[in-house]
């Protein structure tokens, strides 16, 4: 088979209005939950939000640029945090304890069991058969779930001062415990019957979030994001430190990236490759107060307070993707098609659905090449001569299009034989 260009690419604007971004941030998407979006998971193709007095909001994310809820389960008290594992839902639910809500079909979520603990639920963790609670005043609950209808309680550490968030990791607790002593705590919980503290390290003002990324601790304070070594349990040492512009409230890990929600200074990404000097390399004022914040592949989910969930995305030196092909090409304003040989390239001003066909001349389409999600960046894949049955085409001239996000892009190429 030989493939010569006919034409060259053609391109029509569809009135995209493209994300005003702040430092090598954009926006790929948002949702208005109707309460106040305190954290969010994401686990498959949903986000769920513990969205405040509005209980548990379940968001379909399988197309980001347009996320849609799907189904909401409202809580008795107010949704500070969630965890997700199997086909439950774990809910920090304020003074409501833990509420454990069957999220097996995502559009009816409902409700399979409950736990008041004594103080005010915050956080929630799971790991195996347990649910261990950050309970504010009251310290560290730890829920035994193996029976979601009737959950009991398998231990508890009563902290000084408040407890806001937590992290397990093997035998062991993570403690953000606040207050006038703020420190990160260690506990060993291997048995949940006599927990035990085998190490701490004071943080700067009142220790708000907290994740474990290998030998590290990454704690969001009201002060900014303090990194801590825990390769020596006993002995936790912070290695480095970087001020936020407003208080953190959380914090995710990915890669050589945090990524921290600050409050009124919204979405900060910081390099944490050198965990001694962190740089803060991208940020997003959000509209609303960033109270947390989760990470998957190379989307970032924000809990925007009364502006609900955000789905962002960085690029350049913040960039989460990791694809320098990608980095090199965020200058693009509107889509590019070229036809080479056989291959047809392509580039995407921003993350969206991107649909490639190709038709004959009499406008009846030949073969799908793609209809997927793609982050923003640059394309490439092969036609090999083949419609949608694998025959192979007459020789002729055959349109190639592309659509994305209201825009489209058009080539040619002819097929002979």
């Amino acid at each position: 088979m030989k493939v010569k260009i006919l034409l060259t690419a053609a391109m029509f604007l569809g009135g995209l209005a493209l994300a005003q971004d702040s430092s090598n941030m954009r926006t790929v998407g948002v949702y208005n939950t109707p309460g106040n979006a305190y954290y969010v998971v994401v686990a498959d193709n949903y986000a769920y939000v513990a969205d405040g007095d509005s209980g548990l909001r379940v968001i379909n994310i399988s197309d980001p640029n347009n996320p849609a809820e799907v189904g909401f389960f409202d809580t008795p008290g107010t949704a500070r945090g969630v965890a997700v594992s199997d086909s439950y839902a774990y809910v920090a639910d304020g003074a409501a304890g833990l509420m454990i809500i069957n999220i097996s079909d995502p559009t009816n979520p409902d409700s399979a069991g409950s736990f008041n603990t004594p103080g005010d639920a915050r956080a929630v963790v799971v790991s195996g058969d347990y649910a261990y609670i950050a309970d504010y005043d009251s310290g560290l609950a730890i829920i035994n779930i193996s029976d979601p209808a009737g959950p009991t309680q398998a231990g508890s550490f009563v902290t000084p001062g408040y407890l806001e968030d937590l992290a397990v990791s093997g035998d062991y607790a993570y403690l953000a415990n606040a207050g006038t002593s703020s420190r990160l705590r260690i506990m060993d919980i291997s048995d949940t019957a006599n927990i035990t503290q085998v190490g701490e390290c004071a943080t700067p003002v009142y220790a708000t979030g907290i994740k474990i990324d290998g030998s590290h601790a990454y704690l969001s304070d009201l002060m900014g994001l303090q990194i801590i070594d825990i390769s020596n349990l006993a002995g936790p040492a912070e290695a480095g430190f970087s001020a936020t512009s407003a208080e953190a409230e959380d914090v995710a890990v990915d890669g050589k990236f945090a990524f921290v929600a600050a409050r009124t200074a919204g979405l900060r990404v910081i390099n944490i490759s050198n965990p001694a000097a962190p740089d803060t390399v991208g940020y997003y004022n959000t509209p609303g107060w960033s109270n947390g914040v989760a990470v998957r592949e190379s989307l970032i989910y924000v809990a925007d307070a009364s502006y609900g969930l955000r789905i962002l995305q960085g690029y350049g030196p913040a960039g989460v993707t990791g694809d320098p092909m990608q980095n090199a090409n965020l200058k693009i304003q509107n889509l590019k098609l070229r036809v080479y040989g056989n291959t047809v390239e392509y580039s995407l001003p921003q993350s969206g659905i991107a649909s490639i066909k190709v038709y004959n001349l009499l406008g009846q389409e030949v073969r799908t090449l793609a209809n997927e999600f793609k982050s923003a960046g640059v394309y490439s894949l092969p036609w090999n001569g083949r419609d949608a049955g694998n025959r192979k085409v007459v020789s002729g001239v055959y349109l190639v299009r592309l659509e994305s996000q209201g825009q489209t892009a058009t080539g040619s190429m002819v097929i002979v034989r």
